[in-house]
């Protein structure tokens, strides 16, 4: 048999051999065999020590730890394997295994969870909470399964804030003309700016501080620990504190992969999921609070405390919203907040 022969013939076998041996794999959309190691893949597009960066890790040791190695977490921060106009697609194809977007990012898909972007339609984290334990979460979370998505959980990033480079904003008439980044995918929010005056230009939001700094858009609107951890801050000279809307994180699997992981291993991720979920709401709380006596510190920001007149100012500008709104997200979820009152606030 001549040389070249035989040299393929080895390199065959010994490939064989590497594979036959290999107990450990990165997931795909086959049926994982008894024994064998999983490897999931965890993309997410913001800094490691916000509430859903340090999540997704104390997610990944913990999962690591009660299926005693079964099970690897690979987490990816700051959108080092995908951006958020790219993750949704990457779950459905299997080339990532967790997401967790913000439910802004889901308005495209699943309009109903724009009601999240509503201005002032939450009360307070309390009520979020209150509504997504009720028939508001069964209705959104239904929605995500309709669509072939498994939700595992609702993470906290807190209420959101505005800021600009131009002037503070403290009345509507101040938002005039001025061009602000919105996230990908929602028709409210870019009804909201455009409510008050302003212009919205939807982008990613690992473009968002590129875009600030070169004064391609000369505002945006994030919660204090996404300000503080991309660094917004230091081209946005006035704050506005508005907490105006709540925005949250929806962590999520594609539902067929999720039906074809061990029954086991859905039990282990499901445990831990739930021993997580409240640890990210008390770290999103102390860390936008500590981030925004940081960015007072700095001396860099003018902060601005909205007022309730000032509150009612804006809600008046966003009448046309309100008006639109049933026609987005649908009565059902409107007409439910709606009826929330403050002593079922208080319980």
């Amino acid at each position: 048999m001549p040389k070249i022969t035989l040299l393929k013939l080895l390199c065959v076998f010994v490939s064989l051999f590497l594979l036959c041996g290999c107990k450990s794999r990165v997931v795909d959309n086959e049926q994982v065999k008894p024994g064998e190691k999983i490897v999931l893949k965890f993309s997410h597009v913001v800094a490691e020590d916000t509430p859903k960066g340090l999540a997704a890790r104390k997610f990944a040791e913990l999962l690591e730890k009660r299926t005693g190695g079964r099970v690897e977490v690979q987490v990816f921060p700051n959108s080092t394997l995908y951006s958020d106009g790219e993750e949704m697609t990457a779950l459905r194809n299997g080339s990532v295994h967790i997401i967790a977007p913000s439910t802004s990012k889901l308005g495209d898909l699943f309009p109903r969870w724009q009601i999240f972007d509503v201005p002032y339609i939450f009360k307070d984290s309390n009520h979020v909470h209150l509504a997504m334990r009720g028939e508001t979460g069964k209705a959104l979370y239904g929605d995500l399964e309709q669509g072939g998505i498994y939700p595992l959980a609702f993470w906290d990033n807190g209420f959101k804030q505005i800021s600009n480079r131009i002037r503070p904003l403290v009345h509507p008439s101040d938002f005039k003309d001025l061009t602000f980044r919105v996230m990908m995918n929602s028709t409210v929010l870019k009804e909201q700016f455009r409510c008050m005056g302003a212009i919205p230009i939807q982008m990613s939001f690992h473009e968002v501080y590129g875009a600030l700094s070169s004064h391609a858009v000369d505002g945006q609107e994030n919660t204090m620990s996404n300000i503080s951890s991309q660094k917004f801050y230091e081209s946005q000279p006035y704050l506005t504190v508005s907490n105006h809307a709540f925005m949250g994180y929806v962590v999520m699997m594609d539902k067929k992969f999720w039906q074809e992981l061990p029954p086991d291993i859905r039990t282990a991720l499901g445990e831990v999921m739930k021993e997580v979920t409240p640890w990210e709401t008390r770290q999103a709380e102390i860390i936008n609070q500590r981030d925004m006596k940081a960015i007072r510190e700095s001396g860099k920001v003018d902060i601005h405390m909205q007022t309730p007149g000032e509150r009612e100012e804006w809600k008046n500008s966003l009448r046309e919203l309100y008006i639109k709104l049933p026609g987005i997200v649908g009565p059902r979820l409107v007409d439910e907040l709606d009826d929330w009152s403050d002593n079922d606030l208080k319980q």
